[in-house]
């Protein structure tokens, strides 16, 4: 099962970004995304560490990202850094940890998406990705996220609440909008790969946590 949902985030995750289709490895996928931040990373879905090295020594430029998911390594919430304890041996200089990332998948359900007092919600779709913001009635963007419906599954994406509006229930507004419209779009199966902040709040909406996931970035100078 981890094996399939990891190639389901990779479709929806391409989507969401409108990154370059994936193109099959081996080891996973190798994902052009063309931006100054990231111009590309490469998905290993096993925890190959074969596979691992080899990437952090060929492609140890600036913009290029290794996201390595490691099915067998714990998800408890008291070892959050597992995979990176993992992964750090198999790197060369350069390359530095992002945060921690976590595999979810939920089986969507409609549900109500009340808004809070003094908040606005707009959602919509463009490029087969939906989108839902809160807004202040001034206009100020409160919270955020974005849903890629691909088939059965749908990935969502940058789902952020901003400071000065958090604890306020805005993330569950927007993570229940997005289901709601997945669902309308022939999803039936949400996946996500949540950061340790966000972990607590899709739990709490019934994700359930398969494998951890290292996200590694390379800030060094090319080689």
């Amino acid at each position: 099962m981890p094996a399939g949902t990891v190639r389901s985030w990779v479709d929806g995750w391409v989507v969401s970004r409108g990154a370059a289709d994936p193109v099959p490895r081996p080891w996973g996928w190798s994902i052009d995304v063309g931006t100054h931040a990231e111009a590309g990373r490469h998905v290993v879905a096993d925890g190959d560490e074969t596979a691992v090295r080899a990437l952090a020594r060929d492609f140890a430029v600036p913009g290029r990202w290794l996201k390595v998911f490691l099915p067998g390594v714990t998800t408890a919430h008291d070892a959050p850094y597992a995979a990176q304890e993992v992964v750090a041996p198999w790197l060369v200089e350069g390359w530095s940890f992002d945060l921690p990332g976590f595999l979810m998948t939920t089986a969507l359900r409609h549900s109500p998406a009340p808004v809070p007092d003094d908040y606005r919600l707009r959602a919509w779709t463009r490029g087969g990705v939906i989108r839902a913001a809160v807004l202040t009635p001034r206009g100020a963007l409160a919270a955020r996220g974005q849903i890629a419906p691909t088939g059965p599954t749908a990935v969502a994406d940058q789902i952020e609440t901003f400071p000065g509006h958090r604890r306020r229930g805005l993330g569950s507004v927007v993570m229940r909008t997005l289901h709601n419209a997945a669902l309308d779009h022939g999803a039936r199966t949400g996946v996500l790969v949540a950061t340790l902040e966000g972990r607590a709040l899709y739990e709490h909406l019934g994700w359930r946590t398969h494998i951890p996931m290292a996200s590694i970035r390379f800030r060094g100078e090319a080689g």
